[in-house]
């Protein structure tokens, strides 16, 4: 009989190696897919930004220089109905 407690946000890093001096933001299901409400830092060789996100799973892609991409480091693709795959993250 326990009681049930509320679903807890979990802070979530999206992380790209690319070169220096592009423009990169990540999008998906967690924005309504605006490819530039969140925009990537680059630091050390690596554009990353933290987004806080409910529980659940999301689909992604990231934008470098107006070019949706898939992220590379990630194992779970979902074909988008456009021809293509987004990456998926799952938040627990």
């Amino acid at each position: 009989m326990g009681s049930q407690g509320k679903t807890k946000s979990r802070r979530v890093k999206f992380q790209l190696q690319a070169e220096p001096g592009c423009e990169v933001f990540v999008a998906g299901t967690f924005n309504s897919w605006n490819p530039r409400k969140n925009k990537m830092k680059y630091a050390n060789g690596v554009y990353s930004t933290t987004l806080t996100l409910e529980p659940g799973r999301y689909e992604y892609k990231f934008v470098i220089d107006g070019v949706w991409c898939v992220d590379p480091a990630c194992s779970e693709w979902a074909p988008n109905g456009l021809g293509s795959l987004n990456s998926v993250i799952t938040v627990a």
